[in-house]
């Protein structure tokens, strides 16, 4: 591995991690608007369900599939500016998603913003270690990045939640073209630009195998959270890992792949991948049950929704900004595995929740486990990054972001269908005979097709459909709570050989300018 001098972080430095973090902002406003949007949204567009569902998945579907192949093309041709194409097609998309007159052109325009997403995320994480070499310095500033992720998605239920109460649907996604201008103006005057030496051949065969091998499987993870584990599901699984086997001996084999498989050969690097992986899960699951909870059960509309999803973002920001600083003094794994108790004791709350006023205790629950995943998206980040040499800083952050997306779109899958299946379970036989079968069938599916369904079933008979989603939140609540306190174990014992960041190797680091590319 290649060494590179350390170097202090002057005013520069810090305001280009501001630059930096406006990205990230951005992307978490997009998280937590949609949810807000979709009830407003739905009325006007009239999508099928299946269409709906294609609105929520369609950006992180192709965000997932683009992340490897954007953060290896970004250490190729620059990773400034390819941040700078990103962003500007990210503004220019955000306008058409806004401007959509149907269901399709907003699922079109949803998979082009995370498409141009994937360009974002890598290119941010890669530049932060080009400009903060020295370890301490680079783990506080992925903790400022971790942290603006957090204030964009608190952000965003508030100042969604508000123009929604204002303004058309469409309005959340011009909230986007607003930070692209400025990133494009302020980034070339204080990012430097990087382009990886000696990168190599770009491998086109590569880019088609990554996206066969990790589309297929997203397709399958998203479908199994609408129809549970049928055939298609399932052959699209065995498509994926099939193509991933080809990818991954393909990159063996090149003398510059589009993904280092060596990478995983470093004990640190492929644990905090699998803590950020297994952590996130719960959180997408939680995440999506939680806004659901807030505006159908009890009844909120989205700017007061928004306000209630306001702390506990704040709570990911208090955390994210907090455990970097602790890690200094205490090792990362104790840190990790000590905030996952937290949010294991949150999830515990959550199942105590019910249908009749259940708000202070959703909020003080949800909070717990967004406190625990501000440090793992911290903590596990700047192990990912800080693991890989500086000419692979953009693939090993495309790593860090993938995992991610997947185990969120894992959490929506497992979690949510559980609940599903619960909620079904429960609402079995409740439904009155004589109810036409078209709102029958709406109405036995899901929490939202019950809603919409309410005014055409007897009177009271939706605190029935309300108990019965409830039950299923309690009951995907419990399986988080059981796994995250596993995770919390596992997570203190995997990382137990990382040291506290900037300990004794960074002082000797101070003394003499170099530093090794990865930890180890």
């Amino acid at each position: 591995m290649s060494t590179t001098a350390v170097r202090g972080a002057g005013a520069r430095e810090w305001g280009g991690l501001a630059v930096l973090s406006l990205p990230t902002v951005l992307l978490g406003l997009d998280v937590t608007v949609l949810y807000l949007a979709l009830p407003s949204l739905a009325e006007d567009l009239h999508p099928s369900g299946t269409e709906e569902l294609w609105i929520m998945d369609a950006y992180g579907f192709m965000i997932a599939g683009f992340l490897v192949t954007m953060g290896t093309l970004g250490d190729r041709i620059g990773r400034r500016r390819l941040l700078m194409l990103g962003a500007a097609a990210f503004g220019v998309v955000s306008v058409l998603a806004a401007c959509s007159t149907s269901a399709g052109m907003l699922i079109a325009a949803r998979a082009a913003l995370g498409i141009a997403g994937a360009t974002l995320m890598p290119s941010t994480l890669a530049l932060i270690s080009n400009m903060f070499t020295d370890e301490r310095r680079r783990s506080l500033a992925i903790g400022v990045w971790a942290t603006s992720f957090a204030l964009g998605m608190a952000l965003g239920p508030v100042v969604g939640g508000a123009m929604l109460n204002h303004f058309w649907w469409g309005s959340v996604f011009l909230l986007a073209v607003p930070v692209a201008v400025v990133l494009l103006v302020a980034a070339p005057l204080l990012v430097p630009e990087y382009r990886a030496p000696h990168s190599g051949r770009f491998d086109l065969l590569s880019v088609v195998l990554s996206l066969v091998a990790i589309l297929p499987v997203i397709f399958a993870v998203k479908r199994f959270a609408k129809d549970g584990p049928d055939g298609l599901t399932i052959a699209a699984t065995a498509i994926g890992l099939a193509f991933a086997v080809v990818f991954v001996r393909r990159q063996g084999k090149l003398a510059s792949p589009l993904l280092d498989v060596r990478l995983f050969t470093d004990r640190t690097f492929s644990a905090a991948l699998g803590v950020l992986l297994t952590g996130l899960v719960g959180v997408g699951g939680s995440m999506l049950l939680i806004t659901q909870q807030l505006q159908f059960v009890e009844g909120l509309p989205p700017v007061e929704a928004g306000l209630w999803m306001g702390p506990p973002a704040l709570l990911m920001f208090l955390a994210a900004l907090g455990a970097p600083l602790v890690a200094r003094h205490v090792p990362p794994g104790i840190v990790v595995a000590a905030t996952l108790a937290l949010s294991m004791v949150g999830y515990v709350l959550l199942t105590q929740v019910d249908a009749s006023d259940g708000v202070a205790l959703m909020v003080i629950g949800f909070g717990l486990v967004y406190l625990g995943l501000g440090a793992i998206a911290a903590l596990g980040t700047d192990l990912v990054v800080g693991a890989a040499p500086p000419e692979r800083a953009g693939s090993a952050s495309a790593m860090s972001e993938t995992v991610q997306e997947l185990g969120l779109a894992l959490g929506v899958a497992v979690l949510g269908s559980l609940a599903t299946a619960v909620y079904r379970s429960r609402i079995d036989g409740e439904i009155p005979a004589g109810t036409p079968p078209e709102v029958a069938e709406a109405a036995g599916d899901s929490l939202a097709g019950a809603a919409a369904s309410a005014r055409q079933m007897p009177d009271g008979w939706f605190e029935t459909a309300k108990e019965a989603a409830t039950a299923g939140l309690n009951t995907a609540m419990l399986v988080a709570a059981v796994c995250t306190l596993v995770l919390s174990f596992l997570s203190g014992v995997v990382l137990r050989h990382v040291g506290a960041l900037g300990g004794d190797e960074q002082a000797a680091g101070e003394a003499a300018p170099t530093e090794p590319a990865g930890r180890t």
